[in-house]
């Protein structure tokens, strides 16, 4: 499966970034994950009837896709502007994430994780169609104390609840394609 990763975060030691990787690396008999660049310019319709180069690379790489991987730091509540501009992007003209498969991870140095953020994507989500799996929601907590220096989950639960997930997105696209 071809999975389109959006990770809403250009830090570069961002943790959303390390658990992308992490997913990437972990997962790759069963995903084909591809961290897509999401520093675009900022959605402007008027830009609309000649895309930016990198803004048609994109929306190519998230089309061609079989799903999406969304990983979501908290910003203020909510998502990141960087994720949702490349949202925005995506939905635009051609509907590139209409019906498409996709779930949600994030990680956060708080104690709640990024479950105010991931409530918001999916409402953004789910007016665009997509087909999100439901009831798997991953809130990494304490990111900071979850990961080794080399980017792995080093936390036994995490890693398990995770690979449970993991396994039902599988299942989730086999079943929905």
């Amino acid at each position: 499966m071809k999975v389109a990763i959006l990770v809403g975060s250009l830090r570069e030691h961002s943790h959303n970034k390390t658990l992308a990787t992490f997913i990437q690396k972990r997962y790759a008999k069963d995903i084909d994950g591809e961290l897509l660049d999401l520093n675009l310019p900022l959605y402007n319709e008027d830009l609309e009837s000649d895309l930016p180069a990198d803004v048609v690379a994109f929306k190519k790489k998230v089309h061609d896709a079989d799903a999406v991987l969304f990983v979501t730091p908290e910003y203020n509540h909510s998502i990141s502007g960087v994720l949702k501009n490349a949202i925005d992007w995506a939905s635009r003209i051609t509907p590139d994430l209409k019906e498409k498969p996709g779930f949600i991870v994030g990680a956060s140095m708080g104690g709640l994780g990024t479950v105010r953020a991931q409530m918001h994507l999916r409402q953004i989500l789910d007016t665009m169609g997509m087909r999100i799996l439901p009831a798997n929601e991953v809130f990494i907590s304490a990111a900071h104390t979850k990961f080794d220096e080399k980017g792995d989950l080093i936390d036994e639960s995490t890693v398990a609840f995770l690979d449970s997930v993991v396994a039902n997105f599988v299942d989730f696209y086999k079943r929905n394609k």
